[in-house]
């Protein structure tokens, strides 16, 4: 996204004490929690699965993924996702807001040590008071994790 040479929209949502943004494009609907059937083996940040409009869709708690306390509130809400192709559901502590970046508002993501790799930042992002930690939400949910969603949703 740091690259971006147009405008982009981010969804804002919360994870613990910080605020993040994923594009909007790859956000399907919101949805408050609904009972998951549990996966056997699944690692702690799979909650489980859903069945939603007759499809099989994955849940991960990003809270845990990322190694947070899972909280559960009124706002905590599930995000369902259209990512490479499948629909995957990920727990956030609240989502607040579609916020319009533009080219300038994104600044590179630090080197930092952090609860999660860098590699998974699109970018940071400062709007007024303030800053959004932007995901690069493909790339965190590929890779092997995303094979472990494909072979506990089949």
């Amino acid at each position: 996204m740091n690259t971006q040479t147009h405008d982009v929209e981010v969804l804002a949502f919360r994870l613990g004490q910080e605020e993040y943004g994923v594009d909007i494009l790859k956000v399907q609907e919101i949805r408050g929690q609904d009972p998951v059937t549990r996966i056997a083996n699944a690692p702690d940040f799979i909650q489980g699965v859903v069945q939603l409009r007759g499809v099989i869709v994955p849940i991960v708690d990003l809270r845990r993924r990322f190694g947070l306390a899972t909280q559960d509130t009124p706002f905590t809400v599930v995000m369902v996702l259209h990512i490479g192709g499948r629909v995957i559901g990920m727990v956030v502590d609240s989502v607040s807001d579609v916020i319009r970046l533009a080219p300038g508002d994104i600044r590179p993501a630090p080197e930092l040590g952090s609860a999660f790799d860098t590699e998974f930042l699109l970018g940071l992002a400062t709007i007024d008071e303030r800053m959004l930690i932007l995901l690069d939400i493909e790339r965190l949910m590929s890779s092997e994790e995303l094979g472990l969603i494909e072979r506990l949703a089949a």
